[in-house]
């Protein structure tokens, strides 16, 4: 693992400006200049990536004020959280989402799709494996690191309550596990169920990695 302070800065900044490009690219600005996204916030794509960028913005900030070579010590549990989210991102748009019937596959080409599904998400991973101290995590935070999206299907169908339920919104459902008039009640439970349960298993394989690797020189 790396201590080095110019390495640091040089792998968080590079992380930082194209994390600046994929918000931009979220809004749809490389899309259509005019009519820009409104409902960029609704997928949980954007907001782990946002969660994501943020921390790694702290972390350049620290690193570019410290003196001596350290490891990154920024918020390491909110980091773990980022870790599980933005690599549920890109599991589940590129096992799940990238080949599905009608959605074209020029889409996945864009820049938002490469940045937020595949950029950032391996960029993040190895900024935790090289530059944080690790043997930290608890073996209880891969279960309390499940509220991230638990607390995101529960603004979902808050927001679509809101709207009253309007099919003619953009993405009132954003996923089509998420999808009550297509899945049901039903449908959708036992998708979330599996997706949670997803997300708690790769927890424990990285609660497991964290234990495995060796921060000391």
């Amino acid at each position: 693992m790396f201590k080095n302070r110019t390495a640091q800065l040089i792998y968080q900044s590079f992380f930082c400006a194209i994390g600046l490009i994929g918000i931009f690219a979220s809004f749809g600005i490389f899309d259509d200049v005019t009519n820009l996204r409104t409902d960029f916030y609704v997928h949980f794509t954007n907001i782990s990536n946002y969660l994501c960028i943020g921390i790694v913005f702290a972390e350049l900030v620290q690193t570019a004020k410290k003196k001596t070579d350290s490891y990154v010590n920024v918020a390491p549990f909110l980091k773990f959280i980022g870790v599980l989210a933005i690599l549920l991102t890109f599991l589940v748009f590129n096992f799940l989402l990238a080949g599905q019937p009608g959605r074209d596959p020029q889409a996945n080409w864009r820049v938002a799709s490469i940045t937020f599904h595949v950029i950032l998400p391996i960029m993040y991973v190895f900024d935790w494996l090289l530059f944080y101290e690790h043997k930290k995590v608890k073996w209880y935070q891969p279960i309390a690191s499940v509220i991230f999206p638990v607390i995101y299907v529960i603004f979902v169908y808050t927001r679509a309550a809101i709207v009253n339920f309007n099919p003619e919104v953009p993405y009132l459902y954003p996923y089509f596990f998420l999808n009550l008039d297509n899945l049901g009640v039903a449908g959708v439970a036992k998708w979330v169920a599996i997706l949670f349960v997803g997300f708690i298993a790769l927890g424990y394989i990285f609660y497991g990695i964290d234990k495995a690797i060796n921060s000391k020189e």
